[in-house]
């Protein structure tokens, strides 16, 4: 499609600890971008809680999504 597909792991599974396989998935298979939650306090977040991942997760996930999505650009060339 010419299209961007944007993949979101929070919703799709509703449980943070596959929020990082699912969201890796996704970039490796060419995903132009990702929704995901994200919560200082998931336990006590009003929405979403279960599904949320703490800052300092999502920024280690961030930097795994940023090397991956690098190789996937080397591989496509």
């Amino acid at each position: 499609t010419h299209l961007p597909v944007i993949v979101d792991p929070s919703h799709a599974t509703g449980i943070s600890w596959m929020v990082k396989p699912m969201a890796l998935a996704a970039t490796a298979a060419g995903a132009d971008g990702l929704i995901i939650e994200v919560h200082n306090d998931p336990a006590h977040a009003l929405c979403d809680g279960p599904q949320s991942l703490k800052p300092e997760q999502f920024d280690a996930l961030a930097k795994k999504l940023l090397r991956l999505k690098e190789f996937v650009k080397t591989i496509e060339e």
